[in-house]
């Protein structure tokens, strides 16, 4: 993050001249490697209004994003799943801290110590963490199957999968082949996180996202557009998360 301004210098072989990207958390100058930080700040500082502009479009489009969440996390909520919204259901447990079961309903088991003498807000909270964790083992246990399912397939083998936490990604492939996933995509319909898997595996082959990388999605998922479509027009409510 630079001092001076409230930006972040992302350094990229491929610029051939300075570019801002403006998003909801951040502001960040593509620079040329060989670029002087003196020439950065004079390029930033001259794009100033333009940056203010963009910050408040961007700020105007998350104030009308809406999240599939719901407002709390009490009794007959809705709860968004697979690209699906299903109810909770609370019961008093005996156990010591909430679990989390899922059949075609959520129910969180909350010990009865909790909903004796929390807040509706504190045990709303409470809920929301534990199914988040939940979500989380979830999307591992889907990725596993998913990566099990095509991998042979395409002798494209992965050395790791990780699911994360991330705010603008929802995959990636590093240079060792270790792929990494946005649990939140287990919010979404089941083919799409599908097409994410896919299309991380098919980066073990094709670095880029050249003419040859689609052609290579395409194979092994033909509706990959569709898929794509479907983050476009909802990415921004799944990134709100739970």
């Amino acid at each position: 993050m630079n001092k001076q301004q409230d930006y972040q210098v992302r350094r990229s072989q491929r610029a051939k001249r300075a570019r801002i990207v403006v998003t909801a958390d951040r502001v960040e100058v593509v620079a040329p490697l060989r670029m002087p930080e003196k020439q950065i700040q004079q390029f930033m500082r001259a794009k100033q209004d333009w940056i203010e502009s963009a910050k408040n479009k961007v700020q105007l489009h998350v104030d009308n994003i809406t999240s599939f969440a719901p407002q709390s996390y009490q009794q007959d909520a809705m709860i968004p799943y697979q690209g699906e919204q299903y109810k909770l259901d609370i019961k008093a447990s005996a156990e010591k801290k909430i679990t989390i079961t899922f059949d075609r309903s959520f129910t969180a088991f909350v010990p009865e110590n909790d909903i004796k003498t929390l807040t509706a807000m504190e045990l709303s909270t409470q809920i929301r963490l534990a199914l988040i964790i939940w979500m989380g083992q979830a999307a591992v246990k889907q990725a596993v199957q998913t990566t099990d399912k095509y991998a042979p397939l395409y002798q494209l083998v992965s050395r790791s999968i990780t699911i994360k936490t991330q705010k603008s990604r929802w995959g990636s492939c590093g240079i060792h082949n270790d792929i990494n996933l946005n649990w939140l995509l287990i919010l979404a319909p089941a083919e799409v996180f599908e097409y994410v898997v896919i299309h991380e595996i098919c980066h073990i082959e094709q670095r880029n996202h050249s003419a040859a990388f689609w052609v290579l999605v395409a194979r092994y998922c033909p509706d990959y557009k569709q898929q794509r479509l479907w983050l476009k027009q909802h990415g921004a409510s799944l990134m709100l998360g739970l």
